[in-house]
């Protein structure tokens, strides 16, 4: 028996669906029991639970030999990584009074820091933390800046007619589609072949830069001038702010932004056949972002 946390988001759907494509037993975890009736028509079992409340994720783990394992993002929180923290806390105890073997873990390139990298700072303390679990066979998959984080974007280029944020827009960064995430983390969990702590990079189709980016992006959206700005930190909390993040949670994201203009945060890795996934931004521009920009385009009309 599997378990799925986050089963319903972008990489735990996709891990769900392969797992069940298999003909394996797999337990979908989430908030929204409904929003799991997908996975349920084609033989899953549901489990709705709050990844906060230990003991209904011990209930979640019960009989399970391996685990998917996340923490779901909370964009409005004014204590993020207190939040991070609690999340782990949780997860980890549920495993270790479980006694699941083994987890898959979605984290970061940037994990191996002990601070000053945001977000990224919780998913250090989550691979410190599942360390210290007796038994445990962990394989945390430190992926690449997620294309999707492209994705709003959609909005800034329909407002301003520019691509704009906190990244220096020349910086090569590894970049990689979420669905490639859920596709390593499935063949993980199907392999089962790691011990004690390892990490695996991902670190995309390759590396690109923000300027690289608004070039394919213009392209693509008929707009071959489309520039991409780097904004100082003040403005960029400002404008998440205005978009429904807590300022919190902004401030995490340039602080994480300052480490990869830096250098601070990089991957560790080499980039080799085992670490590159097949999607390229190109690919994702066509199938994910266009769809997005025309829906902003339409909400702004």
């Amino acid at each position: 028996m599997y378990v799925i946390l986050g089963a319903t988001g972008n990489t735990g759907s996709v891990i769900a669906n392969v797992l069940l494509d298999m003909g394996k037993k797999v337990r979908v975890v989430g908030r929204d029991a409904k929003k799991l009736a997908p996975f349920v028509s084609r033989g899953a079992q549901a489990f709705a639970a709050d990844v906060l409340d230990k003991e209904a994720l011990c209930r979640a783990f019960e009989g399970v030999e391996a685990a998917y394992t996340l923490t779901p993002p909370n964009l409005a929180s004014n204590s993020y990584r207190v939040y991070q923290d609690q999340v782990t806390d949780s997860v980890a105890g549920a495993l270790e009074a479980t006694g699941v073997k083994y987890a898959v873990t979605l984290s970061s390139f940037g994990a191996d820091k002990p601070d000053k990298t945001g977000p990224v700072l919780g998913l250090h303390y989550m691979e410190t933390r599942f360390a210290k679990i007796s038994g445990l066979n962990a394989l945390h998959l430190r992926a690449g800046y997620f294309m999707e984080n492209t994705l709003p974007q959609t909005g800034i280029i329909q407002q301003f007619g520019m691509m704009a944020g906190p990244v220096n827009g020349d910086l090569h960064v590894p970049m990689i589609a979420t669905r490639d995430i859920g596709a390593a983390a499935a063949d993980a969990l199907l392999r089962l072949n790691f011990t004690g702590q390892q990490t695996r990079e991902l670190l995309g189709q390759r590396d690109i830069s923000y300027n690289e980016i608004a070039r394919i992006v213009g392209a693509a959206i008929g707009r071959p001038a489309l520039a991409y700005i780097q904004l100082p930190a003040e403005q960029v909390i400002m404008a998440m702010a205005q978009m429904g993040m807590s300022k919190n949670v902004a401030g995490l994201l340039c602080e994480m932004s300052d480490a990869l203009n830096s250098g601070y945060m990089k991957p560790l890795e080499a980039r080799t056949d085992a670490n590159t996934t097949p999607t390229s931004f190109e690919t994702f521009v066509q199938e994910e972002f266009l769809p997005a920009f025309r829906d902003a385009k339409t909400a702004s009309a």
